[in-house]
């Protein structure tokens, strides 16, 4: 983990194994890290990155005071396949939500990626599913060291934490209530 830390340190990029997919990250403060994100995954510069930790008081900073609902939501479904599209605040850079007001958030049940945030200070990766754009994402070590094992600074082995395969649900939380944007692993009853 003191090698993770210090790649992501210097602007690095890292793969990993969640509860869902594998995904790659930095840390959000690395414009320069982000960058890279996009062009390794040749994605569209309109699809916002989302912030992921192992545990959501590292992501309160990010994200305006929550709603009683995404609370409650939090309360029930972190750590878990749901990731939840709240209002950022001014500490979300806008080159990683793609200058939306919103920002997806999660934390993932996964003891690897636990230790990966834990290993540095904020606690926080920005994140997406590691992959080709418009690819399948990858579920395995061996498919993520194909897909981009080249093209980030290094591929964390899972270390017998394996992804379950089926993506976050994205779940958007509104005055008006929620909206599910992509439905996945959870089925939200409210």
């Amino acid at each position: 983990m003191d090698r993770v830390a210090d790649i992501l340190n210097n602007d690095g990029v890292i793969a990993f194994v969640t509860d869902t997919v594998w995904g790659i990250g930095c840390l959000p403060t690395s414009k320069k890290a982000v960058e890279r994100i996009y062009e390794i995954k040749h994605r569209d510069t309109k699809k916002p990155l989302i912030l992921m930790s192992d545990d959501d008081k590292y992501l309160r900073k990010y994200v305006k005071p929550l709603s009683i609902l995404a609370n409650e939501l939090i309360q029930k479904y972190f750590p878990g396949a749901l990731t939840l599209v709240v209002n950022k605040s001014d500490n979300t850079p806008d080159y990683i939500t793609s200058n939306l007001q919103t920002v997806g958030i999660r934390v993932p049940n996964n003891k690897t990626f636990a230790n990966i945030c834990k290993s540095i200070e904020g606690h926080v990766l920005a994140t997406t599913s590691a992959n080709l754009s418009n690819e399948p994402a990858a579920m395995t070590y061996e498919e993520t060291i194909k897909y981009i094992g080249d093209k980030v600074d290094l591929v964390v082995e899972d270390y017998g934490e394996k992804a379950q395969g089926r993506a976050s649900t994205v779940a958007g939380i509104s005055p008006k209530g929620i909206k599910i944007f992509r439905q996945g692993d959870v089925m939200l009853d409210f």
